[in-house]
C-alpha cells in the first residue's frame, strides 16, 4: 500500500523537522540564559526559556559540557552566516562591519566562561577554538576588504588582529556590571575609519 507508506514517511520528516525545530529553540534559549546567567546557569532556567521540559534538553545534550559546545557551535554559524548577509542589506560596508561587530561582541560575551566549563576536554576547547577561526577569520576579512575597497575605513587591517582586539575589550564583561565593552568597541571601529 503506497499510501501507507507515505504517509509513515511524512510522518517520520515531521517528527525529525520538529527535532531540528526543538533544538534551535533550546540553543536560542541556552544562549539567552548564558548571555544572563553565565554558562553554569541551571537547566530548568535553559528549559523555561525554551518552553520545554529538563529531559527535553537532556535528550538533546546529555551533558552540560555537549550544551556549552552546541551553543558555541550554533553562534559560531550564526556569526558566519550574518556577514555576508550584512553587506547585502547595510547601508555600507562599514554600517555592515559594525553590526557584525556587535553580532561577534554578543558572541563573546555569551562564550564567557566556555573554558571553565570545557576544561576536562583541552583536545575538544583546541578544536572548538580551531574551529571558531577557520569560519571567522574569513567572513570579517570580507566585511574589512568591502570597506576598505569603499573607502570607509584605512586599509590593512588584519580581520584576526581586529578579532582579537575586539575579543581583548570583552574580556572583562563578567567581572564588573559597570564596564560595556560595545563602546570600547565602538571606539575601536571608529578608529579604522578612512581620514576625509
Amino acid at each position: 500500500m503506497p499510501g501507507a507508506s507515505d504517509s509513515k514517511g511524512a510522518s517520520a520528516r515531521s517528527t525529525r523537522s520538529d527535532a531540528v525545530r526543538n533544538r534551535q529553540v533550546l540553543l536560542d534559549a541556552a544562549a539567552e540564559v548564558f548571555v544572563a546567567s553565565g554558562v553554569d546557569a541551571p537547566i530548568r532556567e535553559i528549559a523555561a526559556r525554551a518552553g520545554v521540559g529538563t529531559g527535553t534538553v537532556y535528550r538533546h545534550f546529555p551533558t552540560r559540557a555537549d550544551l556549552v559546545v552546541a551553543v558555541y557551535r550554533h553562534q559560531v554559524e550564526a556569526c558566519a552566516e550574518a556577514g555576508p548577509a550584512l553587506l547585502t542589506d547595510s547601508a555600507s560596508p562599514f554600517a555592515a562591519l559594525r553590526a557584525w561587530a556587535g553580532l561577534f561582541v554578543d558572541f563573546l560575551v555569551t562564550k564567557h566562561g566556555l573554558a571553565d566549563a570545557m576544561r576536562a576536554d583541552s583536545g575538544g576547547f583546541e578544536a572548538l577554538h580551531a574551529y571558531f577561526l577557520d569560519r571567522l577569520v574569513p567572513v570579517c576579512a570580507q566585511l574589512l576588504d568591502a570597506a576598505a575597497d569603499a573607502g570607509e575605513i584605512e586599509p590593512g587591517t588584519q580581520a584576526y588582529e581586529l578579532m582579537r582586539g575586539i575579543g581583548n575589550l570583552c574580556a572583562g564583561y563578567g567581572d564588573d556590571p559597570r564596564y560595556d565593552p560595545r563602546r570600547l568597541v565602538g571606539l575601536l571601529l571608529q578608529g579604522l575609519r578612512q581620514a576625509k
